[in-house]
């Protein structure tokens, strides 16, 4: 039997500003990857999603940031690395906290946004999120670009990696997300998604926008939760999966659906 994770940036809400349905997604996911409040997120909505996710045995990891909350985190930064190794271990000290208190504990991190892009290649940014998780808690996983060489960068540091696709996003040859800024990067289509997805699961392939295929080896799918089409797309992805013997369990080894 086939097994992936699927999982989904949650959290993001801030204050009365209301960002993607996580009440929905967590009813659908295996992991979820909580907002750390640098890109978004209020500690009382983190805690709140937080607890919603422990009534569902859905496994959290901390979604670090560039401290960007107009930007959202999507903007390219350049911090040194004291700034950053501090910013990731403030981030992930502050979920941590946040779990304790909902009943549970983060499993893995995640960087988000520009931060994710730019560790996928970056060895200088891509060393100081790794050096911040190993002084919090080197067990911690690390869930990162499949076939990105911060995959084996992390390996080589001695960190549990975990290799991600993403269903609503479209790839370049090389591998790499095409740019948010670009026409298409986003796919909407939850038909499409199900199909690419599914192909991935099965083949270990994906289409890129020109046509070529492109080999990942993932271990989990992320539904960006801020998608209009978020909840519906991971539904169709939830069902499809289990039309076709793909078995949903958390790469921590949790969840299960």
């Amino acid at each position: 039997m086939v097994k992936i994770d699927l999982n989904s940036d949650l959290g993001e809400s801030f204050g009365p500003w209301a960002m993607g349905d996580d009440t929905s997604m967590l009813d659908i996911v295996t992991s979820a990857n909580i907002a750390c409040g640098f890109h978004a997120g209020d500690p009382a909505g983190i805690l709140s999603v937080l607890k919603e996710a422990v009534a569902r045995d859905v496994v959290i990891g901390a979604h670090v940031g560039y401290r960007d909350l107009v930007g959202f985190g999507r903007r390219v930064m350049e911090p040194s690395s004291s700034e950053l190794i501090g910013d990731v271990i403030y981030q992930i000290g502050a979920l941590e906290g946040l779990a304790r208190a909902a009943g549970t504990t983060i499993s893995y991190v995640k960087p988000h946004g520009a931060l994710y892009n730019t560790i996928a290649k970056d060895r200088r940014q891509g060393a100081d999120v790794i050096a911040a998780i190993k002084a919090v808690n080197p067990s911690l996983a690390l869930l990162v670009l499949a076939g990105a060489p911060i995959v084996e960068q992390a390996r080589e540091a001695g960190l549990k990696v975990v290799c991600e696709a993403f269903a609503d996003r479209a790839y370049n040859s090389d591998g790499s997300l095409v740019n948010r800024r670009i026409a298409g990067a986003v796919i909407h289509d939850p038909e499409l998604i199900t199909k690419r997805m599914l192909r991935l699961v099965r083949e270990g392939v994906v289409e890129a926008v020109d046509g070529s295929i492109v080999p990942l080896q993932a271990d989990s799918i992320c539904v960006h939760g801020d998608n209009p089409a978020a909840v519906q797309t991971a539904k169709a992805l939830r069902d499809a999966f289990e039309m076709n013997n793909v078995h949903l369990r958390s790469f921590a080894g949790v969840s299960e659906g």
